[in-house]
């Protein structure tokens, strides 16, 4: 009988040598970023009994409290949903041109990428704080913030959906003579539909949370609440405010999670 030998593994197989290698370089840049940056480790874990008692402190939520916050909650729900719709209608158009598949003219794509990179580039924050220097204190300010964030977002995940399309259909159309909006209406729209119904529900989920702290700015909703809950060391009314915005997010997640089954 032939006996089948098992080839034998390289030693730096059988030692396992690069993943150890890559974790030893991990911990190492690790070690040597908290110590660039100042970082105290061993301070997190010396406070580690202030986080538990403002966990007690927190798990008595002041119930009564919550027809308080339920129109800010509903004022924040009506700016993620219209700075999201703003900004996501804004970017469709953008984010054709963005596409590399659709305009073959580099000059003019290269300049719509290069002000989608400087719109991404703005933090939330920082436009929070020029919108409400602008338009004042109030809703404006933070649906103008979310509806530019938006359109960053959306646009770059818009145009990459759109790089990855079948362009059979857009031959198609073409060959017989059909123009670019048809073309974008018929054979474009309808491929990538469903991505982009997903990213906006994603985009409005996350809005829903960067509204509250757009809130710290004096960009309205919900935020200016919690603000004032922990500048008065009122945890128990804080509690009602993160377990309302949370019942909020998992509303929105699980209306999209619905639609991207049904869609998909």
């Amino acid at each position: 009988m032939m006996t089948t030998q098992v080839p034998r593994r390289p030693w730096l197989q059988r030692w396992h040598v690069k993943p150890i290698g890559w974790t030893l370089v991990i911990l190492i840049l690790l070690v040597a970023s908290s110590r660039m940056t100042g970082v105290d480790v061993g301070m997190f874990f010396n406070n580690l009994g202030q986080f538990t008692d403002l966990l007690v402190r927190m798990s008595q939520p002041a119930w009564d409290y919550l027809p308080v916050i339920l129109h800010p909650l509903y004022e924040t729900i009506q700016m993620a949903i219209l700075g999201t719709t703003i900004g996501a209608t804004f970017a469709v158009p953008f984010a054709v041109l963005a596409a590399s598949n659709l305009v073959h003219n580099r000059w003019l794509r290269g300049i719509i990428r290069l002000m989608l990179d400087l719109v991404r580039t703005l933090p939330d924050l920082l436009l929070a704080a020029i919108f409400v220097a602008i338009f004042g204190i109030g809703s404006t300010a933070g649906v103008v913030t979310l509806a530019i964030f938006s359109f960053g977002m959306v646009s770059k995940l818009f145009y990459e959906v759109i790089e990855t399309i079948d362009m059979g259909p857009l031959e198609a159309l073409e060959s017989v003579g059909a123009n670019k909006l048809t073309i974008i209406w018929y054979a474009v729209l309808p491929q990538i539909m469903n991505q982009f119904v997903s990213y906006f529900l994603y985009t409005l989920e996350f809005n829903v949370r960067a509204s509250t702290v757009l809130g710290y700015l004096g960009a309205g909703g919900i935020g200016v609440f919690l603000q004032r809950s922990l500048n008065e060391f009122n945890y128990s009314q804080t509690a009602v405010i993160i377990l309302a915005t949370l019942v909020v997010v998992m509303a929105i997640d699980g209306i999209s999670n619905h639609l991207r089954r049904v869609l998909l």
